[in-house]
């Protein structure tokens, strides 16, 4: 915001904490960089109250209110406000809440400047009134869950001339939103709050091509570089500082980056720090953790640099294959039994290189020789018709096997016929000989975003289908489920009009279930599996001599490592895992365990 820089620069250089209690940052005092952020993160933590995401409604009315522009009273609204004109719109704090909205102009609702989606609507951050904006449910809707960056071509413009279309940002491609300047310090603050205060649930986080996996930096390397430049081009406003007095009233804690705008540059650096010469160490501890015949997952060591390591770059038989911002990538469309080697690179936001990692090298595991049995395949020609075009609940049969499709409609097409499910789900009745591997195709339909399926098997989630604008076929492996088996597709919009179509599984089979270990693994197994309770329970011989057990999601994230797991028992306590499937590393064997 520019209306009051002079302002917020005097207000800056007279006292940085002018507006927070007296003392509220001392422990923060002389640090930067990594043990900044963290130091902050404690200090916004203590005295945060969840008010609940309906609480929202109530915060509104204080900390979203117009004083510095019309100064009447409406919702103070950062995707209609027109700075230098008369606004589009204006809403009436709790009277024009959303509701249902189908153009511009009819109601507010509650907008997560980072995507709900991300961290599947948990508490507190769900109901965090610090990133949380009162803003127009249309523009809400069209912004979705993309990231924030500069536009290119622009597909769609509101009224105040924010805009979603292709990124011209510099390191992705993809689809971006770009709220007018005059806000665009406020989006980088608000993001710079929310990785700070759950710096220690990044890991947990979907990245949405924004977020980091680990507490430091924080975010994508690209998006760091647009909040940056954002932050540094639009300085701290007096509406900011409103807000954020009214949102500690409300809520408890402050955000130290209106407080205190140095502290970006303290933690992050510039936008391009051309005075940093010096180079990340190089990344140790690269290991296999996990393949597939077709995929192999790679885990390794955080490198450290002076400012701070922004992304790694993962090179295979010599050539780049993928960049990432955390430590751990999953390597796809592999050759069954084939070595390949692998070492990687880590870099710094200022573009200095490491050395190479020390390379390891990994084998794919041989695919199947004999051609697998579907149990089931469903290709939707037995869809019911009638009001093809509506949402409703649709029921059929085919094969034996009973369909039901929560907010449905029947007249979209992928191949031939196909489901649409909007905000429902698509479930199986009960099907016998279990589940090996599931195959579907999606397609985004009409308008929306990219998104995702949580897909569960008899209630519990075994992994996610992604979907988009072209059709698109996925299979999810080694499922193995035994028994009866229900299947589920949930969609994770709400909005989102996705068709599915040629949906099919294998049948479980006990020979040719996955198993990524070396012969040792023959002699210890988990029992129970399905393990409860948060523990493990290992057989076999010999488990004093184990070294080190360790923990993996199917991305091949390191999730926990526990040195000498059996000096005092058989049994392992997990840390809080998800309903899912992990792998187990004991040393150099590991083995498939599921979480109900």
């Amino acid at each position: 915001m520019k209306k009051i820089f002079l302002f917020s620069v005097f207000a800056g250089l007279v006292n940085v904490y002018a507006q927070a209690p007296a003392g509220y940052y001392n422990s923060a005092n002389g640090l930067s960089g990594a043990p900044l952020k963290t130091a902050l993160s404690t200090i916004i933590t203590n005295g945060h109250q969840d008010k609940g995401y309906s609480g929202l409604w109530t915060g509104y009315k204080t900390t979203d209110i117009d004083k510095n522009y019309e100064n009447d009273g409406s919702i103070l609204d950062i995707y209609s406000e027109k700075p230098a004109g008369i606004d589009p719109y204006n809403y009436t704090p709790g009277t024009n809440q959303c509701g249902t909205y189908s153009t511009e102009g009819n109601c507010y609702n509650r907008e997560h400047i980072v995507p709900q989606s991300l961290f599947n609507q948990n508490s507190p951050m769900v109901s965090d009134i610090h990133f949380i904006r009162a803003t127009d449910g249309k523009v809400n809707g069209m912004r979705s869950n993309y990231p924030f960056g500069k536009v290119g071509s622009a597909t769609f413009t509101s009224k105040n001339g924010s805009k979603l279309g292709s990124s011209a940002s510099s390191g992705y491609s993809g689809t971006v939103f770009e709220p007018i300047d005059e806000f665009k310090g406020d989006v980088a603050r608000m993001i710079f709050y929310f990785v700070t205060r759950y710096e220690s649930k990044l890991s947990s986080f979907s990245s949405g091509n924004m977020l980091g996996s680990s507490t430091f930096p924080g975010l994508q390397a690209w998006e760091l570089d647009v909040l940056l430049a954002w932050h540094n081009q639009d300085p701290v406003s007096q509406a900011e500082i409103n807000r954020n007095n009214a949102s500690y009233t409300f809520q408890g804690n402050r955000n130290p980056f209106i407080d205190n705008p140095n502290y970006v540059g303290l933690i992050w650096g510039s936008q391009q720090p051309s005075n940093d010469t010096q180079a990340p160490t190089a990344a140790t501890g690269l290991n296999i953790s996990g393949t597939t015949s077709s995929s192999i997952s790679l885990t390794w060591n955080a490198s450290t640099d002076n400012v701070g390591v922004s992304s790694y770059a993962v090179y295979m038989n010599g050539s780049l294959k993928t960049t990432v911002s955390s430590t751990s990538a999953t390597i796809t469309g592999l050759t069954p039994s084939t070595t390949y080697s692998f070492y990687v690179v880590a870099k710094d936001a200022a573009g200095n290189s490491s050395s190479n990692s020390s390379a390891i090298s990994g084998t794919t595991n041989a695919g199947t020789t004999n051609p697998t049995t579907d149990c089931v395949n469903e290709n939707f020609e037995n869809i019911p018709t009638g009001t093809s075009s509506s949402y409703s609940t649709r029921t059929w049969s085919n094969g034996g096997i009973s369909w039901t499709a929560t907010d449905a409609r029947t007249d979209q097409t992928i191949n031939n016929k196909a489901i649409t499910v909007r905000n429902g789900s698509l479930t199986s009745g009960s099907s016998a000989n279990g589940i090996g591997s599931l195959t579907v195709t999606t397609q985004l339909k009409f308008s929306g975003s990219n998104g995702t399926f949580t897909v569960k098997v008899n209630g519990t989630t075994v992994g996610t289908i992604p979907y988009g604008a072209t059709a698109a076929t996925t299979t999810i492996s080694n499922i193995n489920i035994s028994g009866n088996v229900t299947v589920s597709l949930v969609n994770n919009s709400t909005t989102n009009r996705v068709a599915i179509d040629d949906l099919k599984w294998t049948c479980y089979s006990e020979s040719a279930a996955r198993q990524i270990s070396d012969a040792t693994v023959q002699n210890i197994k988990i029992s129970p599996n399905p393990v409860t309770n948060q523990e493990i329970y290992v057989k076999g011989n010999d488990l004093q001599k184990i070294k080190k057990a360790e923990i993996y999601n199917l991305q091949g994230k390191s999730l926990q490592t526990i040195n000498q797991p059996f000096k005092n028992g058989n049994s392992i306590k997990t840390q809080n895992l998800g309903q899912g499937i992990y792998i187990l590393k004991l040393d150099n064997s590991t083995m498939q365990f599921l979480v109900k």
